[in-house]
This record gives structure tokens, C-alpha cells and sequence, in this order.
């Protein structure tokens, strides 16, 4: 009898070494998310494709962002939840110094299984 219940204790502990508890959450903190982004108001001639890239390199986001003959600034963004957030944020609330933002889109987050982008860039 006492075989069978040290066995038992072997076999759980062989379970909760095994158990990947952890590895999803690693996975998710270490996970790509990518979406693009448009910003609406006054964003053009304000060095605001400038400061978006500063401020994507400050949080590690890669990707681009651009001007367009509508007057607005768009790009894509990769990176974490978490940078996601603080770049969404930015994007929609600050900005450029000299920038007025009416409103700014995104599109969901997609994941990806690696970043497509080495870094942001401005596109012209």
C-alpha cells in the first residue's frame, strides 16, 4: 500500500514539473502583435511622423508611418500588448508637441508569428 502512495507522489510531481503553467504565459508576454493606425487632424508639417518614430523606438515598436494626400498620418505598428497600448495611447493623446489629433483608428491587433519589420521607419 505504501508503494502505490509514493508512487502517486511520483506521478504528481512528475505532473506539476511538466505542467506548462507557465509556458503560455511566457509565450504571451514574448507574443508580436501587429495593426495599422491612421491619425486625424492637424499632423502634417508638425514633425509628427518624427516624433512617432522617436516614440516607437523609446517603446521597441517596429514598423512605419507616412503621410497621405488626405492630410493624415498612417502606419503600422508591431510590438507587444504592452507596447501596443503605450504607442496607441500616445498616438491618440499626445503626439507631436505643435500636432492637434482629432481622432486616430486602429485596426484589431493581429498576432504574428515574427516581427516583419527590423525597426520604424518613416515613409515618404
Amino acid at each position: 500500500m505504501s508503494s502505490q502512495i509514493k508512487k502517486s507522489k511520483t506521478t504528481t510531481k512528475k505532473l506539476v514539473k511538466s505542467s506548462p503553467k507557465s509556458a503560455p504565459k511566457a509565450a504571451a508576454e514574448n507574443q508580436i502583435f501587429s495593426c495599422q493606425f491612421e491619425v486625424f487632424g492637424h499632423v502634417q508639417g508638425v514633425f509628427f511622423r518624427k516624433h512617432t518614430q522617436k516614440k516607437a523606438n523609446e517603446l521597441g515598436i517596429t514598423g512605419w508611418c507616412m503621410n497621405t494626400t488626405q492630410g493624415t498620418v498612417q502606419g503600422m505598428l508591431e510590438g507587444s500588448l504592452d507596447q501596443m497600448t503605450d504607442m496607441k495611447y500616445w498616438l491618440q493623446h499626445k503626439g507631436s508637441p505643435r500636432s492637434v489629433i482629432e481622432k486616430a483608428v486602429f485596426s484589431e491587433n493581429e498576432p504574428l508569428p515574427i516581427n516583419n519589420f527590423k525597426m520604424f521607419s518613416i515613409r515618404r
